[in-house]
Order: C-alpha cells, then sequence, then structure tokens
C-alpha cells in the first residue's frame, strides 16, 4: 500500500493500515505515549499519529524495518546517549521493528517534551 496515498483522519485509522504485528507495537506506543500524557490529545498531524499539548508533543510513524519516534530536536538531545544505539536524526529516532521498543526510554522522553510544552506555553502566558 502506498502511504502517501492515504489521507488519515484518525490514529485509529493510521494503526488499522498496517500489518497485526505492526498495529500491535503501535497500539503499545499509543498506550505508552497516552499514559505518560495524559492531558495530552491524540491527533494526525503531517500524517502522523500526533501527541498535542499546547503544540506538537511527538509523533510516530511505521515504515517497513522501523518505527520512527519524533520527539522534537530538544527530546532527541536530552536523552542522546541512550538513543545512540539507535539511528535518528535531529528530531527523530528509528526504533527496528524486530526489537522490542524501549518502552520506559520512550515513557522519559515523553514526560520531558510534558514538562518542556508546559514551561513553554506559561512563558508564553507570562508574557502577554
Amino acid at each position: 500500500m502506498e502511504k502517501n496515498k492515504v489521507t488519515y483522519e484518525s490514529v485509529d485509522q493510521y494503526i488499522a493500515a498496517f500489518a497485526p504485528e505492526v498495529q500491535e507495537l503501535l497500539q503499545s506506543l499509543r498506550k505508552v505515549i497516552s499514559e505518560a500524557a495524559p492531558k495530552a490529545v491524540e491527533k494526525i498531524s503531517y500524517q502522523m499519529p500526533t501527541w498535542f499539548l499546547h503544540k506538537n508533543l511527538v509523533h510516530f510513524a511505521a515504515y517497513k524495518t522501523h518505527i520512527g519516534f519524533y520527539p522534537a530536536p530538544s527530546g532527541i538531545e536530552a536523552f542522546k546517549e541512550e538513543l545512540a544505539q539507535y539511528k535518528g536524526a535531529k528530531g527523530s529516532v528509528q526504533f527496528p521493528i524486530k526489537e522490542p521498543l524501549p518502552y520506559e526510554l520512550i515513557t522519559r522522553i515523553v514526560n520531558y517534551r510534558v514538562e518542556e510544552n508546559q514551561q513553554q506555553a506559561a512563558e508564553k502566558r507570562k508574557k502577554k
């Protein structure tokens, strides 16, 4: 299936587009993110499942060989030593599909991003 040809309306629809074993991974990842950021709103942004809290918090996407996790450059930088074993870029990390996802690390990254977004939103409110 050509990923670019589908416009996802919901996270459920996104996850349903993948093979059952990938769906399981994505549902587990979704649960971990939602538990770490209970006030965040789930939506589709950039055609990826996204959690939004004042602004985009984290995204994820499934690919042929990995799950892309996008906690913004600050989320990658803050945990760069623990993420060093994974492929990644400035604002992303690739978790191989064939390996267990590092849920505990993901939880800490999401917690970090929640704190960061809340601080930024509070600073913005102060300026007004």
